[in-house]
């Protein structure tokens, strides 16, 4: 399924526990460099340098993935809200959402 890697205790709580960065904290908000995003977990393709845009929110953001297989959308209703929730389809590992 996944070669999973050795998570940083702030990478753990994002992907597996679902939690949030801090806005415009990330090393990847600014990130300019041409190339493929990864999942930080299993190094699954997600999304390419071309795809990501300025979207003022402070995580970096896309607008495609590499393949539409990369990713799975599940409706999540926590927080008293309805959003979809974007994760990497290899691992299941949290990637934020839209």
């Amino acid at each position: 399924m996944s070669d999973k890697k050795e998570l940083t205790p702030e990478q753990h709580k994002i992907l597996r526990e679902k939690g949030t960065e801090v806005a415009f904290s990330g090393k990847y908000v600014n990130h300019k460099k041409d190339g493929t995003y990864v999942c930080a977990d299993c190094g699954h393709e997600l999304f390419s340098s071309d795809a990501k845009f300025e979207s003022g929110t402070g995580w970096p953001s896309f607008s495609d993935v590499v393949a539409s297989d990369k990713v799975k959308l599940e409706k999540d209703t926590s927080l008293d809200m309805e959003r979809v929730e974007v994760m990497c389809a290899n691992c299941g590992g949290h990637l934020g959402h839209v």
